[in-house]
């Protein structure tokens, strides 16, 4: 009877600290920004930059130094392009290259004077491409349709050859070999379909540590002028309480959001939505806890409100690098792998991806799934053990 007793009051000091915790949430403007405005708003924010996905009609100049049918044949080829937009003839490098510092065009197609013989010849004929990558879309872009256009007039000069030959009945199957890309996860091949998904794991985990970092160091501040003790913090809570009833105020605090930015979003601005919604929101169980549990850890460091400005803000770019959306993590030096290990967005946005957007099961993502409660578990532990020394040293203080 005395331990379901004390097992009562347990969950009855939690759900005070919980219930004291959406107090202070939903009395501070500040935090209501971070915990509310920024994931409503950053995702529709950041999916319009980066729409439309698809970069189209690039403005090119072409320099025909061959002025041949071939030549011509390979301008309008490539001016069927949906990407490329033959914007104008130059009579030289000089002409084009002022147009593109006029910013006319994006790029410089260059035809030499021997294209159209090597062509009638069967020899390989050269054209040199000028991008402007200013823009890695546009170059992106650019660098797909040169490649399809290298394809398409390949097969038509291997047509003609086999036709030459007298095998009438192969002229019609274009390449001897052919090709057919199947893009997964990403079949628009846009930059937001792309990135898109993981910046939304990291917004969750981004906005909430600002949100508790301003919470917490508001708390600091509040113990610095009343000799170590906040008097809005639940009397009588232990540390334990304290983390775990805090911890499950900003998970469920986030159930909502979790399910705009990861389902509502992606829907409005049709992102890729291959997945199963139970997987992939279960799968993210783990990193809200554990987002919770490192903002919790680290609320000591904040002394005054601003504080998390400064270190949470500069860390966003940081850890968008150590998930491995822009450089794949195992080409990543050994040190970095073991900071991004730290870090629940890192683990959140691998398997959210393949949840998402290569309809994984989250069978298959256990690995991320477990190191996340890990992390859950290693940060709850730490935040106990720091708020237990800071309680143990104010009461020194107040003995002495």
């Amino acid at each position: 009877m005395k331990i379901l007793h004390s097992i009562s009051k347990a969950i009855s000091t939690v759900g005070a600290v919980i219930y004291n915790q959406f107090r202070l949430v939903f009395h501070d403007a500040g935090a209501l920004i971070f915990f509310l405005g920024l994931p409503l708003l950053y995702p529709i924010v950041y999916t319009l930059i980066y729409n439309p996905e698809v970069v189209e009609k690039v403005a090119v100049a072409v320099v025909d130094d061959s002025r041949s049918a071939e030549s011509r044949h390979l301008v309008q080829t490539a001016s069927a392009s949906p990407t490329i937009d033959i914007f104008d003839y130059a009579n030289d490098m000089a002409e084009a290259r002022d147009m593109m510092h006029r910013g006319e065009v994006f790029g410089i197609m260059y035809i030499p004077s021997d294209y159209g013989t090597q062509v009638a010849r069967g020899e390989q004929a050269n054209v040199s491409f000028y991008s402007n990558v200013a823009l890695l879309l546009r170059y992106r872009a650019l660098a797909f349709a040169l490649t399809d256009l290298q394809m398409h007039l390949a097969s038509e000069i291997t047509q003609a050859k086999i036709s030459n030959y007298g095998l009438e009945s192969l002229s019609s199957g274009g390449m001897p070999i052919n090709t057919d890309a199947n893009f997964l996860g990403d079949t628009e091949q846009g930059f937001a379909s792309f990135v898109m998904p993981g910046i939304l794991v990291l917004i969750l985990q981004q906005s909430m540590l600002l949100g508790i970092a301003l919470i917490e160091g508001s708390s600091n501040e509040r113990r610095r002028k009343n000799h170590g003790i906040d008097p809005q913090m639940v009397r009588g809570a232990s540390a334990t309480e304290s983390v775990i009833g805090k911890g499950l105020c900003y998970f469920l605090l986030y159930i909502p959001i979790t399910i705009y930015v990861l389902r509502i979003v992606p829907w409005m601005f049709k992102l890729p939505q291959w997945g199963d919604p139970t997987q992939y929101l279960l799968f993210i169980v783990p990193l809200l806890l554990a987002s919770a549990m490192f903002g919790l850890a680290l609320g000591p460091l904040m002394k005054e409100r601003e504080n998390g400005f400064i270190l949470l803000v500069a860390t966003s770019i940081v850890f968008l690098f150590l998930s491995g959306l822009t450089w794949p993590r195992y080409g990543m030096a050994d040190v970095w792998v073991w900071i991004g290990n730290l870090i629940p967005a890192v683990w959140g946005v691998e398997g959210f991806i393949r949840i998402n957007s290569n309809s994984a099961t989250l069978a298959q993502n256990s690995h991320p799934y477990i190191m996340m409660w890990v992390l859950t578990v290693a940060y709850a532990l730490l935040a106990i053990g720091i708020h237990k020394f800071r309680r143990y040293r104010q009461a020194r203080q107040v003995a002495s």
